[in-house]
């Protein structure tokens, strides 16, 4: 297989096939959405031929996603619970806790720290704020992401094509709860992501937990792509709808310190 072309000084790969799969991943994860194989290849300075071959690879072990009608490739689940693995270690972790701890002392509140683990959220750090009733959301616990406000903070944060990936058909939508409007197809979920964006920060109401609320916005890396969710959840009586906005700040606040203490970018 034909390798890049080494540059003065820089020893050759011993293994150009293995290092060339991670620029691809490397490539792919650095940008917004899907490329098509020549332009991976032309990025690259690799053959076509090895890109292709490469990338069916990848594909097979699903690590990339090739959408057929756009001719581009993706990143892949398998890509994602890679990253949400990194996500679950202890580093993200420490830093979350005491951000955490800080949001729930100043709203009384009870707050968690969740990532993206395939199509579901899983929570990975939970503040209980005092004489406040205990949730679902434990350490551990994995929830249906479109179902919850962590997980539609971090789907909104995502390129629509990989999110069309996640969901590409009914039988990928749960519900746990009777609520008014449920999300129960892509279209809906889509168009609730759409209003997701426009406010900078996710909602969900008594999907998971009936008479409970939550509000929820992303932690972003260095590239823009989410890795985490902080997230606050109340019981729906005790904080009025008018006061949802001034708690999204807040929550929105501690979410991009967590976003430039991983080295990332805030307010994605």
């Amino acid at each position: 297989m034909t390798t890049t072309p080494t540059a003065p000084g820089k020893a050759t790969s011993k293994v150009p096939a293995a290092e060339n799969t991670l620029r691809i991943l490397k490539l792919l994860a650095s940008r917004r959405g899907p490329m098509a194989a020549s332009n991976i290849a032309t990025a690259l300075g690799l053959p076509r031929s090895s890109v292709y071959h490469l990338l069916g690879v990848m594909e097979a072990n699903g690590f990339v996603l090739h959408l057929h009608e756009e001719q581009r490739y993706g990143l892949g689940i398998s890509a994602f619970e890679l990253s949400s693995a990194y996500s679950r270690q202890e580093p993200l972790s420490r830093l979350g806790r005491p951000m955490l701890a800080s949001l729930v002392d100043v709203i009384g509140e009870s707050a968690h720290l969740a990532v993206l683990h395939g199509r579901d959220v899983l929570y990975i750090v939970e503040e209980r704020a005092k004489n406040r009733p205990s949730l679902v959301t434990d350490v551990g616990v994995r929830l249906p992401s479109h179902l919850t406000a962590s997980g539609r903070a971090i789907l909104a944060a995502l390129p629509k094509s990989q999110v069309r990936a996640l969901y590409p058909n009914a039988a990928a939508f749960t519900s746990r709860h009777e609520v008014e409007f449920p999300i129960m197809k892509y279209s809906a979920l889509s168009s609730h992501l759409d209003q997701v964006r426009q406010r900078g920060y996710a909602t969900e109401n008594g999907e998971i937990t009936p008479g409970f609320g939550s509000i929820a916005a992303a932690v972003t890396d260095h590239v823009g792509w989410p890795t985490a969710a902080v997230a606050v959840t109340f019981l729906e009586d005790k904080v009025p709808a008018e006061q949802w906005p001034v708690l999204a700040a807040r929550i929105r606040k501690a979410a991009d310190e967590l976003s430039v203490r991983i080295h990332g970018r805030p307010g994605q």
